[in-house]
């Protein structure tokens, strides 16, 4: 049972960085008109490298670990796919929510993954909890601002929406400690199914927003977030 709380306390802090990281999207506005552009974008970057470290450190490296040899290029490019398809089907409604789907595609997985490691391997559990805050609080602010653009939802209804996902994270915990702390292989596609889609998003539609004209600090803030996430690795291994 104290592994069960812990983990549902573990996935319910991270998860609420996601509606925090939307909260604070409404102060950007303070800064001036170029400052804004540019601390918007270094934010991204940032939720971009973080995003990075979690399918460099986690997601593929414990996926790989319980899914063996070329079996594990299926769920990798089965999640690619996914996400292509999504991305289509969205691009048809008018606009992109690449940020949303990918604050999605990296949270849940994770969170059902922490849950279903946190008895055997406490340490990754408390890495796992970690990145994913670190994750959502760009990725809140990123969707957030994504959403203002590409759709008429008033920002308190998004504040909301944020804040409904934040009892997905204890959920997805609860199962994979219930379900698949049991079912390695399972675990493992799922976390290389994320990983693809997670990619994809990253190559499709986060990375191409990036850049600034005349300005080269962008992809230095997504190397701090993968550093973040590089640093949380070494302490917890």
């Amino acid at each position: 049972m104290q592994g069960l709380s812990d983990a549902i306390l573990m996935a319910a802090l991270a998860g609420a960085a996601i509606p925090f990281g939307a909260w604070l999207a409404r102060f950007d506005r303070l800064f001036p008109g170029k400052l804004r552009d540019q601390a918007n974008h270094w934010i991204m970057a940032f939720g971009a490298g973080a995003l990075l470290s979690a399918v460099a450190l986690v997601l593929i490296p414990e996926g790989l670990g319980r899914v063996s040899g070329l079996f594990a290029l299926a769920p990798l490019l089965m999640g690619a796919l996914a996400a292509l398809i999504v991305d289509i089907a969205m691009s048809r409604t008018g606009g992109s929510r690449a940020q949303f789907m990918a604050m999605l595609m990296d949270f849940i997985p994770e969170t059902i993954a922490l849950g279903a490691v946190i008895t055997a391997e406490p340490q990754l559990a408390l890495l796992l909890a970690a990145l994913i805050g670190a994750q959502n609080l760009p990725e809140g602010f990123n969707a957030d601002r994504e959403l203002e653009v590409g759709s008429q939802m008033p920002r308190g209804k998004r504040l909301a929406l944020f804040a409904l996902l934040v009892p997905l994270g204890p959920i997805a915990a609860v199962i994979g400690m219930t379900m698949l702390s049991t079912a390695p292989a399972i675990l493992g596609w799922l976390m290389l199914f994320s990983a693809g889609g997670i990619l994809y998003l990253m190559f499709q539609d986060i990375a191409p927003e990036l850049p600034i004209e005349r300005s080269w600090t962008p992809p230095l803030w997504a190397i701090l977030g993968f550093a973040l996430g590089l640093a949380g690795h070494i302490l917890t291994t």
